[in-house]
């Protein structure tokens, strides 16, 4: 069984924001992590792997330091790490990230791809279903639990939805999204670090990507404009009231509620 789990690094948002004069955010200036709901998505890969001796290969696009989120994932248990990287692959929004993912997934053979529900940064919960449709591929959204039948060839997905949720199967080769809840990270091993930091991490440029044409890359090939972007605005102290008994206090709640048309 062969797994491929697309992860991507995001920024640090303890480290602060900063952004380009285009709107774009200027990666190479932040702190980056590996995103959340990806790294959970590894979780689950890396548990299929225990269970059905599964080979996982990690696949990024970014700048050049993304390597540091491939290696922390070959650290974490993961066999293979790729990262695609090119000048004319900046500023991709959902559609152009997309579709560079895809042409670099077509030269891989694969069983199941798992990515996160969504990145930190664009909070879109796009690229991983739009992948599927590049790839006309079945996709399960929002999994919570993976089991696999590898004699029938079939994913047994728990998928969150609302206040239920669903089970859901499909033949493979399939993509699901992970939610958090997938699974538990686990902790990167000193021989796994030692492996990660031996490891030979494979490089594709535009070049490598299959059945892609150039102006659905990058920035220029992103339908999806910027018009205007800014760290979070900091909230002012608020008013600030001391009440001298409780009965005061609920008097002057009930107050502000009425005020307001709250109640």
């Amino acid at each position: 069984m062969k797994i491929v789990v697309c992860i991507k690094q995001v920024p640090d948002t303890k480290g602060g924001v900063k952004f380009n004069p285009d709107g774009t955010l200027d990666r190479g200036a932040m702190l980056a992590i590996m995103n959340p709901d990806d790294k959970a998505g590894l979780e689950a890969a890396l548990k299929l792997k225990d269970q059905y001796g599964a080979e996982v290969t990690v696949l990024t696009m970014g700048l050049p330091k993304a390597t540091d989120v491939l290696r922390e994932a070959i650290a974490m248990g993961a066999d293979k790490g790729i990262l695609v990287t090119d000048r004319v692959l900046g500023g991709a929004d959902t559609w152009a990230t997309s579709t560079t993912l895809a042409g670099a997934l077509r030269n891989l053979d694969y069983d199941l791809i798992i990515t996160g529900r969504q990145a930190i940064d664009g909070d879109t919960a796009q690229v991983g279903p739009q992948i599927a449709e590049h790839l006309g591929l079945p996709v399960i959204s929002y999994a919570q639990e993976i089991s696999v039948d590898e004699k029938a060839g079939t994913i047994l997905v728990k998928r969150q939805y609302d206040d239920r949720y669903h089970m859901v199967e499909a033949k493979l080769p399939c993509l699901v999204t992970a939610l958090s809840e997938l699974g538990t990270p686990r902790y990167m091993t000193p021989g796994g670090i030692f492996d990660a930091c031996k490891a030979e991490i494979t490089t594709w440029g535009r070049a490598d990507l299959k059945d892609v044409e150039d102006c659905n890359l990058g920035l220029a090939g992103s339908p999806t404009k910027i018009a205007k972007a800014s760290d979070k605005v900091r909230k002012g102290a608020g008013e600030k009231v001391v009440p001298e008994s409780p009965e005061d206090a609920v008097k002057y709640i009930v107050g502000k509620l009425t005020e307001k048309h709250v109640i």
